[in-house]
């Protein structure tokens, strides 16, 4: 890749975000997207996914359960499921490579092909030149937006579930594996929304404790005349600072839109907060970028 220019640097600076085309090459692309088939493949449906929907206490436990299992799954792969894509009994409706919404959230850690990819010589060079001297990876994801069925994503901040004292350590590496559009779900975002702090937090509650997370704070409200679409072609990186404000609409469309994320925080001088939902754990410490053990 070539380096990035001060001017693409300032450009982040100020609005939050910025594009680096063909960062990783289709062949790349196309790894990752046969490496995460053949773990959608083999995966195990979560117990909770299978619980048959008959009286209130049981959705109250299935819920319950869909939560334990996302808490936990900071140093697992897990999966997780569009809306409407199982009946009562828990069996697919559809088939169940295309009722995925996500894989998360240690394919970094526990995936040769995610590992090999979030540790690259190039991403390695590109946090070097963002001035990142200890960047930690402390999460990852592969993100389907199936086509016709693939969810909104609301306007939020990352920072509101990834949350550091002080803010401003945290970005999001997010790579197009297929070509990203308006139409199959592009990111949209609020041009220098980064600069105006966080209204809203999610946090653990106390152990014992129904539900087992809370929001604390309200979201603030965005025009949607402040957003802009961010199209990009298919290898393409977009980097995102962890305030600005962000959305993806809903995929009604033919194609659908696949990408693997990562999120990175400086740990140079800044606290990861305890009330956060993603914690590192004895078996999963949040490893450096620079090392690939």
């Amino acid at each position: 890749m070539a380096p990035v220019t001060q001017e693409q640097l300032s450009k982040f600076h100020q609005e939050g975000f910025l594009v680096l085309e063909r960062f990783f090459s289709l062949e790349e692309c196309d790894a990752m997207k046969a490496q995460i088939r053949k773990i959608v493949a083999s995966m195990d449906v979560p117990p909770h996914c299978r619980t048959e929907f008959s009286t209130k206490e049981t959705e109250q436990l299935q819920a319950q359960g869909s939560t334990e299992y996302f808490l936990t799954s900071g140093d697992k792969i897990r999966f997780f499921f569009e809306k409407g894509v199982f009946d009562e009994k828990g069996d697919f409706l559809v088939p169940k490579e295309k009722s995925i919404n996500k894989i998360g959230h240690a394919l970094h850690a526990h995936d040769p092909v995610f590992k090999q990819v979030t540790h690259a010589a190039k991403v390695q060079a590109l946090a070097r030149e963002l001035g990142l001297e200890n960047p930690m990876v402390v999460q990852s994801m592969y993100i389907f937006k199936q086509a016709g069925i693939g969810g909104e994503v609301t306007p939020h901040q990352d920072a509101t579930f990834l949350h550091t004292k002080p803010l401003g350590k945290v970005m999001g590496l997010w790579i197009a594996l297929e070509n990203v559009t308006q139409e199959n779900g592009c990111l949209w975002f609020v041009p220098g929304s980064h600069t105006t702090g966080i209204t809203r937090r999610m946090v653990r509650t106390p152990p014992g404790t129904i539900p087992c997370i809370d929001f604390v704070g309200t979201e603030q409200a965005y025009d949607d005349c402040r957003f802009v679409p961010v199209p990009v072609g298919k290898g393409g990186l977009v980097l995102i600072h962890g305030e600005v404000v962000h959305k993806s609409e809903a995929n009604y469309s033919e194609e659908s839109r696949e990408v693997y994320t990562f999120h990175l925080m400086e740990d140079k001088d800044a606290v990861w907060s305890p009330e956060n939902w993603l914690q590192p754990t004895l078996e999963l410490p949040f490893p450096s970028l620079y090392t690939c053990s």
